[in-house]
């Protein structure tokens, strides 16, 4: 419906925009979005007066979009709820030592029950891969040492803060400097958890990605929303409001009380980031993230480019980024390429068969474009330079074939890898039954971040030529 999002009303920070509605979408509105080309007078669809998607491929991705997050936000409730029962007795029997002594501990009375909040319990993501220490192989110097602990610190940012603390304090020797969990000022919630570990050469700002559970940060993926920003580009919208967009502003340079109560992400590690390279005066960072982490990751960076952090962006090392899905269109790539190309500091991991770096789907609603440098991994963790991933479009039917074969293949591989690469690379029973869902669903397994820190491990060779 055109003018019910208020570009101008909510403080005039973007030119143009494109934002779904599918809390308020109705069945006539998604057969209206088939036959008119109108989707200004559309209730599902916000935008500028009297635009309009002429091409039926085109509304015909923003209906899918709109129909997936109509879904999606149905299941949410239950889908919660799942997950809150499977992580916790995934931590009953991890704590209790497993099924079988699970049972001979219930009898004696010395069951152990987990508490969220302790030094033990794991996320679902940390309980899928469950190697804490850093690879000790890939030290600082070595060209893939970057990569490998950025992918370890964005997996650690699903853990509460004691495991986060414990683990960067005792395991990798290096210091919790912040830890912020952040308001979504559009969705009135806090929704973006963001730490930041250093030792006094190098700063890391994690930002943890999409809950496995959590539907409605699922729905970002398959969301076709944008804002177009002045002389940035069209960016996605539903990541600049996890990133700390202003309901009312925008993305003013400065705001009150980014520390406070109600932190919004960028404002509270761009604050932090600044006050260490001020104490540090030869320290350096990297930004990362894993699936929605890594979409946070470049745009905040995106954000420092258009508030002209040149200071801040001087001391930036690299952006690395994992299962990352697409940000904006190629505008954006344009005018970060000012920024991270010359060297390279923009590094997006991708691995094999992983949906989620290949939504939101391309469009000509919004053709939602990747940048920066794309290393590649197959199913055997060799890694390649590429402009951008094979299979862009996931959903090709001409693919669909392959993925079950290579489905398959990764649930042998589970067995194999422990033997073949060493123990470190064993796997666990939780992530086998990941595989074996697989089977059925060859979307799920891929974008586990398992397989992303074998590939910084195992098949990082592609970053000796960039370094």
């Amino acid at each position: 419906m055109a003018g019910t999002g208020g570009g101008n009303g909510d403080g005039g920070f973007y030119t143009d925009y494109m934002v779904l509605r599918p809390d308020i979408v109705g069945f006539c509105d998604l057969l209206l979005l088939l036959w008119s080309g109108k989707v200004a007078e559309n209730a599902a669809v916000d935008c500028p007066a009297g635009t309009e998607i002429v091409d039926w491929r085109q509304r015909w991705a923003v209906f899918v979009s709109l129909v997936a997050q109509v879904l999606l936000l149905w299941a949410k409730k239950p889908v919660a709820l799942l997950g809150r029962v499977t992580e916790y007795w995934t931590n009953l029997l991890t704590e209790n030592g497993g099924g079988l002594m699970l049972v001979v501990k219930a009898l004696q009375g010395k069951l152990r029950f987990p508490d969220r909040k302790s030094l033990n319990y794991r996320s679902f993501v940390g309980l899928l891969d469950t190697r804490i220490e850093l690879d000790g192989k890939i030290l600082h110097g070595n060209s893939s040492y970057h990569a490998a602990l950025s992918i370890m610190a964005a997996k650690l940012a699903y853990e509460n803060e004691l495991v986060i603390q414990n683990v960067v304090e005792n395991h990798w020797q290096m210091k919790l400097v912040a830890s912020y969990n952040c308001w979504n000022d559009f969705q009135q919630a806090y929704t973006t958890k963001v730490y930041v570990l250093a030792d006094t050469n190098l700063a890391v700002v994690a930002f943890r990605g999409t809950m496995p559970f959590d539907t409605e940060q699922l729905c970002a993926n398959v969301d076709l929303s944008w804002y177009k920003f002045p002389g940035v580009g069209k960016i996605h919208g539903g990541f600049m409001k996890a990133l700390g967009l202003q309901r009312h502003g925008g993305w003013p340079k400065d705001i009150r009380g980014s520390g406070g109560d109600k932190p919004f992400a960028y404002y509270a590690v761009r604050e932090r980031l600044r006050r260490f390279l001020a104490g540090n005066p030869d320290a350096r960072f990297v930004v990362t993230g894993y699936s929605l982490g890594g979409a946070l990751a470049v745009l905040f960076t995106t954000v420092l480019a258009l508030h002209q952090e040149e200071d801040i962006l001087g001391r930036l090392h690299g952006v690395y980024t994992f299962g990352q899905p697409r940000v904006g269109d190629e505008e954006v790539g344009k005018f970060m390429g000012r920024y991270l190309d010359k060297p390279t500091r923009y590094f997006r991991f991708v691995y094999c068969n992983d949906a989620v770096p290949r939504v939101p789907h391309e469009s000509g609603a919004l053709v939602f474009k990747h940048f920066g440098t794309c290393l590649y991994f197959d199913s055997l963790y060799r890694g390649r330079v590429v402009e951008e991933e094979p299979n862009k479009d996931y959903f090709s039917l001409r693919t669909v074939v392959p993925k079950y074969v290579t489905a398959a293949w990764e649930l042998v591989r589970s067995f194999l890898i422990g033997y073949v690469a060493g123990a470190e690379y064993a796997e666990g029973w939780l992530m086998r039954l990941v595989r074996i869902a697989g089977l059925v669903l060859p979307v799920l397994p891929p974008h586990s971040p398992c397989d992303y820190v074998n590939s910084t491990r195992i098949g990082a060779a592609p970053l000796r030529s960039l370094s």
